[in-house]
């Protein structure tokens, strides 16, 4: 008999159901039924072989009942009736920020809820809070304590009293779960160096000179420029420590089916707190097989479906975001998709789908937008969304201008090749400013020494050249259309959008970080300002910032508009030059085919529209009188001979 043959179903079954009442007992019971049978078979891949594995999972079952009995009843509630596409609305925007540099702690963030409202926040997504590494911490990812908030940021309480004030706003709040390593403080670390052969095995310590550099071979470095190699001296424990991404942040050994337990343990314990969506960081890097890069490896996705497999079980209204910034080629797998199976020819579905994430990153979208703007061409956006599979009806891309991280330019070598696709070296070049004609204020990150492009940092309003105070009108209109048209690309294309933190207002760079010895050596820190909270309530209350007025009009907008719903059909495609991309979402019913127009050049092109579905007429959704009415059927209609002013956008709408 295998070790895993001991628990079955029928035992998992009674673990988690054995302190519940028996309304809750039920529940859980139909849904293991439904999810129990695919979360045993990924253990039994992964640990198998081992004899005590019956016993671990016995074990780990009663917690996580534990943790179920525990669930506060408004997110059993929730777990009940929220359809598990739930996320699937035109009106879920997203924003994302730090808590410190947005309110000073979570208390902070509370209060500005208000402020998230009136932007159109639904999704908020709050950069690690839990307690960190002091000092030099990655900002906030090298984690000392999966289950305590990082205590200058508030307490675990402050974490409650925030969730339970933004569900009453109907927002919902997405955290950070550091799935690849921990800090080389956190208690399993300091165990491992004190002796513990129990908590050394938590992590990947190699004692041999020659197995360290057959591991080494294959592997590519994160970030070679401050934390050149994978492995980091520990002389405590005689022996390297895996580090894929700085020394102090320690790579814990996912083939220890301990890890599995407590960071699925964590994630419960989190989403117990109010926590309604993950972001899976590093999901790429985690298991490790001699003789591999190490990244995407097969196993990595039998561990997300595990923990897709729990959430189901336990809190079935919880999102898994994975933050995997790869090539398209490899993103597919992280939603569950098999892309070794032809799609369905008459929908084009997939036809394998094995549960994994709801969301995930599309970050060759962001990059490719960036690289149209600097080029001039959108050849390359319409490239990539077109080859961007058709995802499950459970899942979604998450769309972005900018984010926390660099502009990664490495998740297009697959699509930058050809006689019209930019050099990326050239598009990195432009946005540090060192190229004629560059209006860009960004720099580069983690290229150089003859290395290739790797990414560009910078806020949005740098990187297009936005100054709200340039005393040039001219310069700043033209700059202002580059921005509205980067985040009406993003707010139009299939997925749920991102704003940036800042990016509503038009914030520039923070370069105060040079001074700052604890930020210095990250250049990142270029793009993380700090929020400027009388120009946000200034734009609140109604002052005349354009940047926030331009993305209230979209958001407004979007909001109205079924057709741009993240799951809605979608087909992209040039055109009448290279530089205008024209998005096409939803279906012929009347008010439900959208079509987006986007002019990269810098100069006016002149193009004919598509005829309109039968019936009806296109009509200007950015220039209604009154979108904030959506009973109102008369809009702007538009001639089909029409002119796009340099970088300008069009959402138009059948009516």
């Amino acid at each position: 008999m295998k070790p895993a043959e001991r628990f079955d179903s029928a035992a998992l079954r009674s673990a988690l159901t054995a302190c519940l009442d028996p309304a809750l007992a039920r529940a859980i019971d139909h849904r293991c039924r439904s999810a129990g049978p695919y979360l045993l078979a990924a253990l039994e891949s992964l640990y198998g072989q081992r004899s005590d594995l019956g016993d671990c999972l016995h074990d780990w079952a009663q917690r996580v009942g534990a943790l179920i009995a525990a669930r506060p009843a408004e997110l059993i509630a929730f777990d009940h009736s929220r359809p598990p596409d739930w996320f699937d609305r035109p009106d879920l925007i997203g924003y994302s920020t730090y808590v410190d540099r947005f309110a000073g702690n979570l208390a902070g963030v509370a209060e500005r809820i208000p402020y998230l409202n009136a932007l159109g926040v639904r999704y908020l997504h709050l950069l690690p809070f839990l307690r960190a590494r002091a000092g030099d911490n990655d900002g906030g990812f090298a984690i000392s304590d999966y289950g305590q908030v990082e205590p200058r940021l508030g307490s675990n309480a402050d974490l409650i009293e925030l969730t339970r004030r933004l569900r009453a706003a109907g927002i919902s709040l997405c955290a950070d779960l550091v799935l690849n390593h921990c800090a080389d403080d956190h208690p399993w670390a300091r165990a491992a160096r004190a002796g513990s052969e129990r908590h050394q095995a938590m992590f990947r310590i190699i004692r041999d000179p020659d197995e360290r550099a057959a591991w080494a071979a294959p592997l590519g470095e994160v970030f070679p420029d401050t934390a050149p190699g994978n492995f980091t001296w520990v002389a405590a424990l005689d022996g390297w420590v895996w580090t894929t991404f700085y020394p102090y942040q320690w790579d814990l050994d996912w083939s220890n089916p301990e890890v599995f337990v407590e960071l699925s343990l964590a994630l419960l314990r989190l989403a117990n707190l109010g926590v309604e969506v993950f972001r899976l960081d590093s999901a790429a890097y985690l298991w490790k097989r001699l003789g591999s890069p190490c990244v995407n490896l097969p196993e990595n996705h039998t561990l997300l479906r595990a923990l897709r497999a729990v959430v189901e079980i336990a809190a079935p209204s919880v999102l898994l975001k994975a933050e995997v910034i790869m090539p398209m080629r490899d993103l597919p797998p992280y939603f569950g998709i098999d892309r070794a199976r032809d799609p369905d020819p008459d929908t084009g579905a997939p036809v394998e789908f094995q549960r994994e994430c709801h969301l995930a990153y599309h970050s060759s979208l962001m990059a490719a937008a960036w690289a149209g703007l600097a080029s001039q061409r959108a050849d390359l956006i319409a490239q990539v969304l077109a080859e961007s599979p058709v995802l499950p009806p459970t899942c979604a891309w998450l769309t972005y201008v900018r984010c926390h991280d660099d502009i990664g330019w490495t998740v297009l070598a697959d699509e930058a090749v050809g006689a019209h696709a930019p050099d990326l070296a050239t598009i990195a070049a432009f946005y540090a400013g060192r190229s004629p004609g560059s209006y860009a204020r960004g720099e580069d990150f983690q290229t150089g020494y003859g290395r290739a492009v790797h990414g560009s940092n910078g806020m949005t309003a740098a990187l297009v050249g936005l100054d709200l105070d340039d005393p040039d009108p001219i310069a700043r209109a033209a700059a202002l259309r580059r921005y509205l048209l980067l985040y009406g690309l993003i707010l139009a294309a299939p997925g749920v959008p991102l704003i940036y933190m800042g990016d509503e207002l038009g914030l520039d760079n923070d370069t105060g970080y040079r001074t700052d010895p604890t930020r210095r050596s990250e250049g990142r820190w270029l793009h993380r300002p700090m929020m400027d909270w009388p120009r946000a309530e200034a734009a609140r209350q109604g002052s005349d910032n354009p940047v926030w007025r331009g993305l209230a009009r979209l958001i407004t907008a979007r909001r109205l508009c079924p057709a741009l719903a993240p799951s809605r059909p979608s087909h992209a495609e040039l055109a009448a030059a290279p530089s205008v991309l024209a998005i096409a979402r939803g279906s012929d019913t009347p008010g439900q085919r959208f079509l987006g127009l986007f002019n990269f050049a810098d100069r006016s092109t002149t193009l004919r529209l598509p005829a309109a579905p039968q019936g009806s007429a296109w009509h200007d959704l950015l220039a209604e009188p009154n979108p904030t009415a959506p009973t109102d059927p008369t809009g702007v209609a538009i001639s089909l001979e029409h002119t796009l002013e340099p970088h300008g956008l069009r959402w138009l709408i059948a009516r």
